[in-house]
């Protein structure tokens, strides 16, 4: 999946502005789809409207510019249907917590506590995103993705709260420990 079919993924469920779209993709329910620079909505935006699979019409604010509401076509509705054909790539997951984790004999105590409170705040903060993005989607398959979102986090959340201690016991150890442990094995 790309940009162009996660705007008409957004237009499909009802029009939107531009910024609309921005904060959807980026703060709100589809961001955990498809990453999308601000910088690559706009121009996505035009070539739709351009190929005709999108219109756009200019609605009046008392005292502000005015606005640019997007619509998806019928055309652009097939277009989205045959791109939801496309078996989709694999997921992406990047942490750089992790990555941190990894490294954890190197840290000092009380950098890596904070590193691991930082992430369960994280997703925490997360799961209530997803709990406010139920609100936003009246589409059928919203409740299933959200539930499929929350049982992730919720998972992640669990196992470094559960198994926090046996990391924090590795910080401040060095690389001479590592070297012990890997000849032991």
């Amino acid at each position: 999946m790309n940009v162009r079919t996660l705007c008409l993924a957004i237009l499909n469920a009802g029009d939107s502005t531009g910024y609309e779209i921005r904060k959807l993709v980026t703060d709100g329910y589809f961001s955990h789809f498809v990453d999308a620079s601000y910088g690559s909505i706009y121009p996505a935006l035009n070539r739709l409207e351009t190929e005709g699979l999108v219109t756009s019409r200019e609605e009046l604010q008392a005292g502000k510019p005015a606005r640019k509401v997007y619509s998806i076509a019928d055309e652009g509705r097939e277009a989205f249907v045959d791109a939801l054909s496309t078996p989709a790539r694999k997921d992406n997951f990047k942490s750089e917590f992790l990555l941190l984790a990894m490294c954890a004999e190197l840290m000092k105590p009380a950098h890596l506590t904070r590193a691991i409170d930082a992430q369960i705040e994280y997703l925490k903060g997360e799961l209530e995103i997803i709990d406010a993005a139920v609100e936003e989607t009246d589409m059928l398959g919203g409740d299933w993705v959200a539930n499929y979102g929350r049982a992730c986090l919720q998972s992640g959340l669990n196992y470094i709260t559960e198994n926090r201690s046996e990391l924090e016991a590795l910080a401040g150890l060095g690389r001479a420990a590592r070297s012990d442990v890997i000849a032991a094995e």
